[in-house]
């Protein structure tokens, strides 16, 4: 198996990871915000546009996060920040308050969990 192989598999261990914590933790969150550089996850966030001259900037700030980002060694961020002027999608996941909300460290735990 050559070099690019091996990179390869690796690569696909990564995303399949990836993917499998996705669905685990999804339920937990009630909101999903999509930019042009990631996807999030969140339960509280803030979203100020901000007009210049050649048009919109957009300043996002979420709390109790989860970001979608295989070389990361922790997906769970307490906040982050984004600045931005592509578009940004907010889609709430839940239309109530119904369901299980935790803070960042209760949610790594439960992903750390076997």
């Amino acid at each position: 198996m050559s070099k690019l192989d091996d990179l390869d598999e690796h690569e696909a261990g990564l995303e399949l990871e990836l993917k499998r914590e996705y669905a685990a933790v999804f339920g937990l969150f009630q909101y999903c915000v999509i930019t042009q550089d990631s996807t999030y996850l969140c339960n509280t966030y803030s979203l100020i546009e901000r007009p210049q001259a050649n048009g919109l900037f957009f300043h996002l700030t979420m709390k109790d996060v989860w970001v979608w980002d295989k070389n990361r060694p922790t997906r769970m961020i307490p906040r982050v920040v984004v600045y931005t002027s592509s578009n940004v999608t907010i889609e709430d996941l839940r239309n109530d308050d119904t369901g299980p909300r935790l803070a960042a460290q209760e949610i790594e735990k439960s992903c750390s969990d076997p």
